[in-house]
């Protein structure tokens, strides 16, 4: 029984890192529909400013949520050593300035704050569904 030295076994074949990502496209189209949601119910229920409220809501989940899937998804196929204290990174710093901007806000009397609020919540609530959904039908279907 001869056995190939380390150095001289061919390197296993990279496992493809779209999978990480795979789920983007879907829940970037399923946040911007309800971006519009949304949007149309707080103008429908608080008129302009609502509806930027709700809108922007949406739009800091989404842009949050997909920069974390970036940068752990680029850390598990650069080094994956780097995922936990980059994953740690992004959200101390994504928490933080999230933090500054609604510590700034509070004192800013403007009508869309509550709407902006639902907003936070209902994207989180729909994406969160979605990608469990997604992670469960990827599951199923090996």
């Amino acid at each position: 029984m001869s056995q190939v030295p380390t150095e001289e076994r061919p390197a296993p074949p990279a496992p493809n890192p779209a999978w990480r990502i795979e789920h983007l496209p879907l829940l970037s189209a399923v946040s911007m529909a309800l971006l519009l949601c949304a949007g149309s119910v707080g103008f429908l229920t608080g008129g302009p400013d609502a509806a930027l409220g709700a809108a922007a809501g949406v739009l800091i989940v989404t842009v949050s949520y997909t920069m974390s899937t970036l940068v752990i998804a680029w850390a598990d196929t650069v080094r994956p050593a780097l995922l936990m204290p980059l994953g740690m990174l992004t959200y101390v710093v994504k928490y933080s300035l999230l933090g500054v901007i609604l510590a700034v806000g509070v004192g800013i009397k403007w009508p869309g704050w509550n709407a902006l609020g639902w907003g936070i919540v209902a994207a989180v609530m729909v994406w969160t569904g979605v990608q469990a959904w997604w992670v469960h039908r990827r599951v199923m279907r090996k």
